[in-house]
């Protein structure tokens, strides 16, 4: 059986599941907040930058070091116990597949379900921009290549934090830990990206690059630079690292 088979079957288990519910309503809620108080954006033109750009990197930002890793973490642990509660697993691992293919599979659902947020949460910005402007008669509406452009290097910069998550979800076992560890590690995002070692730090990654961006386009506002080295080079070991351990420790559990 190869990994498509694999990934397809995993997709095939969470069809019935609550958690494209669960990052739906958090892709919502996220943008609430944003309706309510748009006319605070006409406040940051001080900043140097625009309403419309202030409604989007507000929004992304917290999604990038809130929303977005919560769900994930949140994700994870619901992604291991759809196996676990109905000892899945188990029969999982009678099958003639190896450990990693099982594991890699898994880990794409949760890449895939990663994207599937972002673009909510993308696609809603749309929605409550368009919601927004109605009530305060004025255009927030940004080009959907700049937004979808900000998107990705959300994304792709999670990749290190998401194999984190996948790897607490698999290592400890009682789902409360695990979720509580995954949320905590959030937390010092904020600290974090105030440093000049940020790159240490895979959670910080997402929020670190979309505070870039808004330095970028808020012409008063000073923000750290995006450095690819050694930046790139420890978020894939860093990747690997979890990956690694991961695909060792995925079962063991299950097989005493």
């Amino acid at each position: 059986m190869n990994i498509l088979s694999l990934t397809g079957i995993e997709f095939g288990k969470i069809r019935r599941s609550k958690i494209l519910l669960i990052l739906l309503t958090a892709a919502v809620i996220l943008w609430i907040p944003s309706i309510l108080n748009a006319d605070l954006n006409f406040g940051m033109q001080a900043e140097g930058i625009s309403p419309e750009n202030n409604f989007l990197i507000q929004g992304f930002l917290g999604m990038a070091w809130f929303m977005y890793p919560a769900s994930m973490v949140v994700s994870t642990v619901l992604l291991t116990q759809t196996e676990r509660s109905n000892r899945g697993i188990l029969k999982m691992l009678s099958l003639p597949v190896g450990t990693f293919k099982l594991c890699t599979a898994k880990f794409i659902v949760l890449l895939v379900l990663a994207a599937s947020q972002i673009l909510m949460i993308t696609g809603i910005y749309f929605a409550s921009a368009a919601i927004a402007g109605q009530i305060q008669q004025y255009d927030f509406m940004l080009p959907p290549l700049f937004v979808l452009k900000e998107a990705v290097y959300i994304y792709l910069s999670s990749i290190p934090m998401l194999a984190f998550f996948w790897m607490l979800s698999v290592c400890i076992k009682t789902p409360i830990f695990s979720v509580g560890i995954g949320l905590a590690s959030i937390v010092p995002s904020v600290l974090i990206i105030n440093t000049k070692a940020w790159w240490i730090y895979p959670m910080a990654y997402p929020f670190y690059v979309i505070t870039t961006e808004y330095g970028k386009l808020a012409s008063h506002l000073s923000t750290g630079e995006v450095a690819l080295v050694p930046w790139i080079p420890l978020a894939i070991i860093f990747t690997c690292f979890c990956f690694m351990i991961t695909c060792l420790s995925f079962g063991q559990h299950e097989r005493r």
